[in-house]
């Protein structure tokens, strides 16, 4: 139960480890609401399938993980975080569409290398995880395009992560994202499994030669024989071997299960989400959360 003030009380669910957000970037555009909620103690949260609100309590919450493809607002309110939550990691999605005009609102690329590199400077680097997600070939875009421009933002991090996280888009799986590309005139060009095996080859070369771990997210394609590991974004593994002094989280991880609500080839564990969708401004084309 939680205390939303006047004398009202309402039902709240306290999770363990929350996302923050796979349906939003809050460290871009609602992290003042974020510290706000953190402060009262709860934040609400609307089913996008029903409307109803519900309440999450961060009472028990032992850690976070950030996702985003900007946190330079977030920068100013790390210290209130780690005093608050202590438990954290980012997943930042750091790709280079900057001259095809894939993601709209967004800093120059220059400019968030420049955040990554700050943010891994101030956190550590093994609490920021990039993704160059997902890969895109257009008809201005094709294999070895992707492929040179993973490698030239690779090199610029390569001391700032320990890993590479990627996915192949899926336009014809999402009919508004498919909508999106008509409208922007921009023809994607589907990946065929040759494509897809000769982008890991070249990805796991480069992790080899940087010195990063490779994995894909939720893809059906196994490139184990690569060194290329199915990615588990909320991280059990991660979790443990960053934040293994909190006896009460290691005992959450110890029997955590499979996050069940994501798509087939996810491997998360469980974890709430506090975003919304649609309330990204960002517009990048191919995102499914627009």
């Amino acid at each position: 139960m939680i205390n939303l003030g006047d004398g009202d009380i309402a039902e709240a669910i306290a999770p363990v480890i929350i996302s923050a957000s796979r349906a939003t970037d809050i460290p871009a555009f609602h992290i003042e609401k974020l510290i706000e909620s953190m402060k009262k103690g709860y934040t609400e949260w609307m089913n996008p399938f029903n409307g109803k609100i519900i309440y999450i309590s961060f009472s028990k919450c032992r850690a976070m993980v950030f996702w985003t493809k900007n946190p330079k607002p977030m920068m100013e309110y790390l210290e209130y975080i780690d005093k608050t939550i202590k438990n954290y990691y980012f997943q930042f999605t750091l790709n280079d569409y900057e001259k095809e005009g894939l993601e709209v609102n967004m800093p120059s690329l220059e400019e968030r290398i420049f955040t990554f590199i700050s943010l891994s400077e101030k956190i550590g680097r093994e609490k920021v995880i990039w993704r160059f997600d997902p890969l895109i070939m257009t008809d201005q875009i094709n294999v070895g395009d992707l492929i040179e421009k993973v490698w030239r933002i690779g090199s610029r991090l390569q001391y700032h992560t320990n890993k590479l996280v990627f996915s192949f888009v899926d336009v014809e799986g999402y009919r508004k994202v498919e909508r999106a590309f008509k409208k922007k005139g921009i023809k994607y060009i589907p990946f065929s499994e040759v494509d897809k095996l000769r982008i890991a080859k070249e990805l796991a070369n480069m992790g080899s030669a940087l010195g990063l771990k490779v994995a894909t997210c939720c893809e059906d394609i196994s490139l184990e024989h690569l060194d290329i590991e199915h990615n588990r974004c909320v991280d059990n593994v991660l979790l443990r071997q960053l934040f293994s002094k909190d006896a009460d989280l290691m005992d959450f991880l110890a029997v955590a299960k499979k996050d069940t609500g994501q798509r087939k080839n996810c491997g998360c564990i469980k974890s709430k989400d506090i975003g919304r969708y649609g309330t990204c401004l960002h517009d990048c084309i191919y995102c499914y959360a627009r």
